[in-house]
């Protein structure tokens, strides 16, 4: 039951490619060949192949209404973290407060 079975594939699924045939290249030796000097050319002007962006007043309303969206959830998310610390931390000292008050009475009830 615990021993790990192999699944056996009794036939191959999906494609199958056949194996590649290498052929062997014949090897030249190496001629001593003076290289001749290559001028470079000259460098084409700075043109940018992206069009620029052109921001039209719709747009820009768009982007900073973009921003304030994120800005207000990103906040809202913090503030209710900062919340959810607060009430945790506020249960936490009435609890030790209902303790103390519990062991204080019991103690003078002995």
């Amino acid at each position: 039951m615990f021993r790990p079975k192999v699944p056996t594939m009794p036939q191959p699924t999906g494609l199958i490619t056949p194996p590649a045939v290498v052929e062997p290249t014949a090897v030249i030796p190496h001629q001593d060949v003076t290289p001749t000097p290559v001028t470079p050319a000259p460098a084409p002007a700075a043109v940018s192949a992206r069009p620029t962006v052109q921001l039209t007043p719709g747009t820009v309303v768009a982007l900073v209404g973009g921003g304030t969206a994120v800005v207000l959830v990103v906040g809202a998310v913090l503030v209710s973290m900062l919340l959810a610390v607060a009430i945790t931390g506020a249960s936490l000292a009435i609890c030790a407060l209902v303790i103390r008050s519990l062991i204080n009475t019991e103690a003078k009830q002995r």
